[in-house]
């Protein structure tokens, strides 16, 4: 391997960390959080779901699952729309200023909809 590509190699290794440290697990807290609200908006694209829940008057942030793993739970795009309520059951950011966490099951109407079986 040349010294170009072995350079080259490193630089796309280095910048692709931050990317798939988001997705991961490594920025939530470890722990078990549930978070009751309202959906206030849902972006439901990859690379993974986003919603906006109104819990008590703040404003919280949720990764849900990707397209594919909202379906495989049976999710579809309509219970996750804007009024929905809902709980999500998860981890939240390990950064206890922020008003982030990401959902490992969703329950609506006292159905349990598992995104992340092996998580709970």
């Amino acid at each position: 391997m040349t010294r170009r590509t072995l350079l080259a190699t490193a630089v796309a290794t280095l910048t692709a960390l931050p990317a798939t440290a988001h997705h991961g697990w490594r920025w939530t807290d470890g722990g078990q959080f549930e978070l009751t609200g309202v959906v206030t908006a849902a972006d439901l694209g990859n690379p993974h779901g986003v919603l906006s829940i109104d819990a008590d008057g703040e404003t919280w942030t949720a990764e849900v699952g990707q397209p594919w793993r909202n379906e495989r739970a049976g999710l579809n795009d309509e219970m996750l729309a804007p009024g929905a309520e809902l709980t999500l059951l998860g981890e939240r950011s390990g950064n206890p200023d922020e008003r982030l966490m990401k959902a490992e099951a969703i329950v609506i109407d006292g159905e349990t909809y598992a995104l992340y079986p092996e998580r709970l």
